[in-house]
């Protein structure tokens, strides 16, 4: 019996939820999917019937407007029928409960629910509810994951490097509170990435987190060391008062991705980011738009591993 609820009897994706427990194989699918539909994005017209007369429901419970607009733009270029929810301001201020806007959305004939929610598991949630034919996609829950983030990430390592067995990746920023970091994580170990390093001050790591598989550097000399990729995480500016963070000017002193920093990484080394920036806190402008930057890729390769996503699961 198969225990992943993210996949169906043979073994093929039904909900894309975490990428903690995906196969490899099945990562690397996916990956050479959105290699096919990077050619239909530069297409005079970029869009193939794949999804036609489906309905893909964005659900978005906290907002977020560069995910929520890849997934529409990605949903459209396959030809479905996208429709926008802002949940926040209808009826879950009502009272309604999640499920219930998901029955009322699944009555009208959704075939798949992206879903955001600031709840941990929420997805997770809803996959479990919905009827056998309805996919869903986890397009970020609390502290907890975010995939298709993390697919994208890895698919952009994997255009500019190539192979993932021979490379050093360093994570650099506020871990502790970031499910893009987990997905990352995720993924790097499981596509065989043989060194994993997070680079952050103890207080914006989680506690246990070399139990991930990561090394962990509390400075950046000796965590970009040689590091083949750099991904700086955004550090929401509420979290750096307190406990935390002194102030973002010390964190940018110690953390900051400047020049002078990135040249302990490899010449060649690639910086990514899952936006949105804080420049002048995470990063310095002139890496941030820099000639080893690849963070518009990004956002550009994430449209091809969404249409991957969605075209995998509506096919199952």
């Amino acid at each position: 019996m198969n225990r992943n609820p993210q996949l169906n009897a043979d073994g093929n994706l039904r909900h894309l939820l975490t990428i903690d427990g995906l196969p490899r194989a099945l990562l690397t699918h996916i990956f050479d999917t959105a290699d096919g539909f990077i050619a239909v994005n530069e297409q005079e017209v970029r869009k193939v019937p794949l999804l036609r007369g489906k309905a893909i429901f964005n659900l978005f419970f906290e907002p977020s407007t560069r995910t929520r607009t890849t997934f529409e733009i990605a949903a459209k270029r396959l030809s479905a029928d996208v429709i926008n929810l802002n949940i926040s301001a209808s009826s879950q201020s009502k009272g309604e409960t999640l499920l219930d806007t998901v029955d009322n959305l699944a009555a009208m004939q959704a075939d798949m629910f992206i879903v955001r929610h600031a709840q941990s598991g929420a997805a997770h949630m809803i996959a479990r509810h919905v009827a056998p034919h309805i996919h869903v996609v986890n397009a970020g829950d609390g502290r907890h994951a975010h995939p298709t983030q993390g697919l994208l990430d890895m698919f952009t390592i994997r255009k500019y490097k190539g192979e993932f067995h021979n490379l050093c990746v360093a994570i650099v920023g506020d871990v502790l509170h970031s499910r893009v970091a987990r997905s990352q994580i995720h993924a790097l170990t499981t596509l065989g990435v043989p060194e994993v390093r997070v680079i952050a001050p103890k207080t914006l790591l989680p506690t246990a987190v070399e139990q991930m598989g990561v090394r962990v550097f509390h400075d950046m000399e000796s965590g970009l060391r040689n590091a083949d990729v750099v991904i700086i995480l955004r550090l929401q500016n509420e979290r750096m008062r307190g406990a935390h963070l002194p102030s973002a000017q010390e964190y940018f002193k110690y953390y900051g991705l400047t020049a002078e920093k990135l040249a302990y990484a490899r010449p060649d080394a690639i910086v990514m980011h899952p936006g949105p920036m804080n420049r002048g806190v995470e990063i310095d402008s002139s890496v941030a738009d820099g000639s080893q930057s690849v963070i518009l890729p990004q956002v550009t390769y994430g449209i091809a591993v969404r249409m991957a996503v969605m075209s995998m699961l509506a096919g199952n």
